[in-house]
């Protein structure tokens, strides 16, 4: 084989004269969006000034372009953000009005899962991205444009399609970020007046429906529900647990639709045409066409069409004959899409697309030759070389958004990318031919599940290890560390001598953390106040009595094991009590665990007794461990030895709840404030707006050194209840990875600033508060135990 010359190698060397222009467009879309329009004004007037005497002065055109492209992107997002700040809604929302909405849904409901005992899929809450056609908010009636964002009840919405006009009613709040969205309507009831979908919204519906049909029929729940995942991007049937594993193992990626769906079956395409030795025009005619069938069957939404048109990027390569285009087009793309839509600056999705697509392009080919070159088939290689390539660049973007790192999702996915390439082929295969062949389509169903059974199992295992999943510094400072750790490990396996290093090192950290991880040393903490276990997404706050081994428990968690577990790291042998705040599966699902094998004095309940459904299975746990129930309302004292319970809330519970709305569920709380020798306590449960508001109009004594902050630390807290409880320490009981949003970061930023130290199980696992007069000043300082070790609370 001939050497290359300078002139191929320079060929293949990527052109990046437009990266930095694509660059800057983002950074100043994404500023304006933050700041607002008079900032984004003032970067499109310099930057626009700064492009006409760059010209005059006939500099480099890069720089000229990257200060024209400014000036654009300032003009472009201030406009946006203007008409936001101005319109009608904006104002309504930070109110709280009441309005009925007629919109054009953007994109499918997105499923907002509860817990789910049972491992199979729950949704009691859908997040549904729309465009405004109408409204009516108090007296007034507008018609016109503009983002909203619905969080309905999954019963009537989850079916919907994009495209379907409906009308909803409900309640209107601020949005959580600055993406463009006028007001958040929070939906009571099903949606009204629906319209119909557009043809292609229903086609692709059908083919959909095809490939879950003959996966069920064909191979086991979970292969059945991560299949159309892996496909198509469709994760309604995906199980609890296979979503948990594979978040913990860092594999969540492959269940989403990106540029890297669209390049392994236009790669696929493109290989057997290439087979055929058909002609590099007809090539690229068929594989754009695959492309847009593939568009059409995980529905034009647009997160799909962006992803399509990330995906064709790697087909300007085949078309030009050159490696060189490849780059300029993604950046010129990026340019395109970010002024026609600024949003886009601050989605994850859109980042993550874009960092994935310029793997395939910068690193992926280059790896694939790599291994090739170390007698790798050259179809193994590419399967290797694309999402390992994909998961280096995704990983600091990933770090950065959750605030969390997977040390074993290097490995992960590295075991997984053999399998994904074959999945992903056959199940879109078996989409297309469903409607007309079922017996192929479950034959090709058959053959996948092969692929999709290692990739379960793969994750299955990695979230199993422990420690898979770390704390890490959330935002740019995360991303910055990834990026730096990243570099230093590339850094080190250059050399052989340094990778033998290396894998020592590994070796030995495993063996001293592993352990320590398992039967944690100095666990638990002597003289412990409170204890948030980590239970996954839901609570679990054990509270110490003077009684040594006895307890009082609130709420148990989303299932029986966590909850079983933590208690008996903490040497309970009887429970006094076990308060239920409210009846959602994440804080009842796991009382079977906390009763088992342990004396319980009683179960105590609040006023709302809805969904009537938990509480039937909360009085066949009590009546199968004998354990009374017993009602809590508002202005109830509780104690015992070292502790006294005082229940503030709910103050005004309603006469009716509706069960399938979750934050009137969620505002029917029971919030007590503890009394203990070492300072007091609130445990305000998934309390919101509504509650919150009531219990600072009842004048309940809500201050407290330390807090179990609302709804995992949810955005829906005041800050006026917050500064009335100004807690020292506060205590976040929030899952892993979990899609709603939680915890706050902003929220708990605010309150890290006003001198409390916060600490959170995703990120700690359990949390210990302990007390003790240090300094012998006769005032106790509260200590916050994690498994790294304590951190003391601030003292004012």
């Amino acid at each position: 084989m001939r050497a290359p010359t300078d002139e191929s190698a320079e060929q293949r060397a990527p052109d990046l004269r437009l990266v930095p222009a694509a660059a800057t467009v983002w950074a100043v879309t994404a500023l304006g969006l933050g700041l607002g329009p008079s900032t984004a004004g003032a970067v499109a007037l310099l930057a626009g000034g700064l492009a006409v005497v760059l010209h005059r002065g006939r500099r480099t055109p890069v720089l000229v372009a990257v200060a024209g492209c400014a000036a654009a992107a300032g003009v472009v997002v201030g406009a946006h953000t203007l008409l936001v700040l101005s319109h009608p809604l904006h104002d309504l929302a930070q109110r709280g009005a009441a309005a009925t909405l007629r919109v054009v849904l953007r994109d499918d409901p997105r499923a907002v899962r509860t817990s789910a005992p049972s491992g199979g899929p729950a949704a009691a809450r859908v997040v549904v991205a729309a465009d405004l056609v109408e409204a009516t908010a108090g007296p007034g009636h507008w018609s016109g444009g503009g983002r909203v964002l619905l969080l309905a009840p999954a019963d009537g919405w989850l079916g919907l399609l994009p495209g379907q006009a409906v009308t909803a009613e409900g309640l209107l709040a601020p949005p959580e970020r600055a993406d463009l969205t006028i007001a958040v309507l929070r939906v009571r009831g099903v949606a009204h007046d629906v319209g119909a979908p557009p043809w292609w919204q229903s086609a692709a519906g059908g083919l959909r429906s095809g490939l879950r049909a003959a996966a069920t029929s064909t191979v086991g729940p979970a292969e059945a529900g991560l299949l159309p995942g892996l496909s198509i991007g469709d994760t309604s049937a995906l199980t609890t647990e296979v979503d948990d594993n594979f978040r913990a193992a860092g594999l969540t990626h492959l269940v989403a639709v990106s540029g890297a769906n669209l390049a392994l079956l236009t790669g696929a395409a493109l290989a057997a045409l290439r087979r055929l030795h058909a002609d590099p025009r007809l090539s690229s005619v068929v594989t754009g066409a695959v492309l847009v069938g593939f568009v059409v069957l995980a529905r034009p939404s647009p997160s799909v069409v962006r992803a399509a048109v990330m995906g064709a990027i790697t087909l300007v390569a085949l078309g030009a004959g050159r490696g060189r285009s490849a780059m300029p087009a993604l950046a010129a793309t990026v340019v395109m899409i970010l002024l026609a839509d600024p949003a886009l600056a601050v989605d994850a999705g859109f980042a993550l697309s874009v960092a994935a697509t310029a793997a395939l392009v910068l690193l992926a080919p280059a790896w694939a030759h790599a291994l090739h070159r170390r007698r790798v088939p050259r179809w193994a290689a590419e399967a290797l070389a694309v999402p390992a390539a994909a998961f280096v660049v995704t990983a600091p973007l990933i770090a950065g958004l959750g605030g969390l790192v997977s040390p074993v999702a290097v490995v992960a996915n590295l075991l997984a990318a053999p399998a994904v390439a074959p999945a992903t082929v056959l199940g879109v295969l078996a989409a297309l031919v469903a409607p007309l062949a079922p017996p192929i389509a479950r034959g090709c169903v058959w053959l996948a599940g092969w692929p999709a059974a290692w990739l379960i199992a793969v994750a299955e295992q990695a979230a199993a290890v422990p420690g898979a999943v770390v704390p890490w510094p959330a935002g740019a400072v995360g991303a910055l560390l990834m990026v730096a750790a990243l570099g230093a490990a590339a850094a080190v396996c250059r050399s052989r001598r340094r990778r033998a290093v290396l894998l020592a090192a590994l070796a030995g950290v495993t063996l001293v953390v592993v352990p320590a991880r398992l039967a944690p040393l100095g666990w638990p903490p002597p003289g412990w106040v409170i204890v948030a276990c980590d239970v996954g997404q839901g609570d679990a706050l054990v509270l110490a009595t003077a009684r040594p081994g006895w307890v009082v428990l609130v709420d148990a968690g989303p299932e029986d094991r966590p909850i079983d577990t933590c208690l008996a790291r903490l040497g309970v042998r009887g429970i006094a009590l076990v308060l239920l705040s409210h009846l959602h599966a994440d804080h009842v699902g796991g009382l079977a665990g906390a009763l088992h094998g342990r004396p319980v004095g009683a179960i105590g309940v609040g006023p709302i007794h809805e969904p009537a459904w938990e509480l039937r299975d909360v009085a066949k746990d009590a009546a199968a461990a004998r354990v009374p129930l017993v009602a809590l309302a508002a202005g109830e004292r509780l104690s015992w030895p070292g502790l006294v319970l005082d229940v503030l809330g709910p103050p005004h519970p309603a006469a009716f709840v509706d069960p399938n709305d979750g934050t009137e569920v969620n505002d029917g709380s029971v919030v007590v404030r503890a009394t203990t020798p070492e300072g007091t306590i609130l445990l305000s449960g998934d309390a919101e707006l509504a509650e919150q508001a009531d219990l600072l109009a009842s004048g309940a004594p809500l201050r407290a050194d330390i807090l179990k902050m609302p709804h995992h630390g949810s955005r829906y807290s005041s800050p006026e209840f917050l500064a009335a409880v100004a807690p020292r320490a506060v205590l976040v009981s929030v899952g892993a990875g979990n899609t709603y949003g939680q915890p706050n970061v902003p929220l708990l930023t605010t309150l890290e600033r006003a001198g409390a130290v916060v600490r959170r199980t995703d990120t700690s696992g359990d949390v210990a508060v302990t007390a003790e007069d240090t300094d012998g000043d006769g005032h106790p300082d509260l200590q916050l135990v994690v498994r790294g070790g304590p951190m003391p609370a601030r003292r004012r």
